[in-house]
């Protein structure tokens, strides 16, 4: 893209960095109505968004269409991605929506494994731009049948529980949601740096191009394995312990390879994708099970803003990291792998809670 359009690569990476800051505006107001309407209405609309933005990036001749593009893209992104899905199952389904939230996580984990290799078939057949116009067509032919086809809510909307479900204070609730925003902004920080640096960071720490690309491939099977491995013990556990594990999986991971290199690289690949897999899960279920679901979609809208903005910053920051460390960048990632688990320690819940969703 960046040939085509004799740009730099630092354009087309800016380019998505807007549309992640769009995202993060977007999603407060786009889960409002789906707490309101129910989520076919919006998620219908995101597929019409989706493909505007992808005809105007196939379309686009420069700097300033292609930003033009990505925010467009951005709006649909804020609206149509896990959050709204999640927040579409919830209003459907109340304090039911645990086992929907992980199987939709556990079927798009795929989402890499297909696209990816799909996306290289259409570059290869049409080039970029024909390849924007296919995943053009996968929205309006796919996506858009499907999402028409939701039921839509019979009942108003979830009214707020008498006392909270976790039997605190507005305030202690107000504090929950804060360390909920922290951990999944430092968790979607490093996934992002990851899905970007992955490779480059293996060869950094002396592993070959090839041994580097091996290892990276590990993460997608590790992060279904790890939903799997969630979905049969679903009854089983209260989410905040799969999360406070999987929390702290990168850092142990990251410093594996630090002590050890490259005999431990296989190793921390897979607990790092292991522990994406889980907090994946965990950004839909956690707020529903320590706030409830009366109003779960703008609440998920506020608290994934910051995590977006993090994405955004992610790759950027973590390049820069990579060109003055070296192998140690990693430290940047363990560092908040350390911080995310921490605050996930301070988060409490109350056995009224655990029975609840355990029942």
């Amino acid at each position: 893209m960046a040939q085509d359009l004799l740009l730099t690569p630092a354009w087309i990476f800016a380019g998505l960095s807007l549309a992640l800051v769009v995202a993060a505006l977007v999603g407060p107001w786009s889960g409002a109505i789906i707490d309101r309407w129910g989520g076919r209405p919006v998620l219908v609309g995101t597929n019409l968004l989706f493909a505007l933005g992808l005809a105007l990036l196939a379309l686009c001749q420069g700097p300033l269409s292609l930003l033009a593009a990505w925010s467009v893209l951005g709006l649909a992104m804020g609206a149509g991605l896990y959050e709204g899905a999640f927040a579409a199952v919830v209003r459907l389904r109340g304090r039911e929506s645990r086992r929907a939230i992980t199987g939709i996580t556990l079927i798009a984990g795929f989402a890499s494994t297909v696209g990816w290799p799909l996306t290289a078939w259409m570059i290869g057949e049409a080039g970029w731009r024909g390849a924007c116009l296919g995943w053009l067509a996968v929205h309006l032919l796919i996506a858009l049948p499907l999402h028409l086809s939701l039921t839509a809510p019979a009942s108003p909307p979830v009214p707020p529980d008498p006392v909270p479900l976790d039997g605190a204070e507005p305030a202690r609730r107000r504090r929950i949601a804060i360390l909920l925003a922290i951990s999944f902004a430092v968790t979607w920080f490093t996934s992002t740096a990851m899905a970007a640096h992955l490779p480059r960071l293996l060869q950094e720490g002396g592993l070959s191009a090839g041994a580097a690309l091996a290892c990276a491939m590990l993460v997608g099977p590790a992060q279904v394995a790890a939903r799997i491995l969630e979905f049969s013990l679903l009854d089983r556990l209260h989410p905040l312990l799969p999360a406070r594990l999987a929390s702290a999986a990168h850092s142990v991971g990251g410093l594996a390879f630090l002590v050890c290199g490259g005999p431990l690289a296989a190793v921390f690949a897979i607990l790092h994708g292991a522990g994406n897999g889980i907090l994946t899960i965990a950004k839909g279920t956690l707020p529903l099970v320590l706030l409830g679901p009366a109003g779960y979609g703008a609440r998920q809208g506020l608290l994934m803003a910051p995590a977006r903005i993090g994405q955004a910053a992610a790759p950027l920051l973590t390049g820069l990291a990579l060109d003055a460390w070296g192998v140690g960048a990693l430290w940047l990632t363990i560092g908040l792998g350390v911080l995310g688990t921490w605050v996930l320690l301070l988060v409490k819940d109350d056995q009224r809670t655990a029975s609840a969703m355990t029942s």
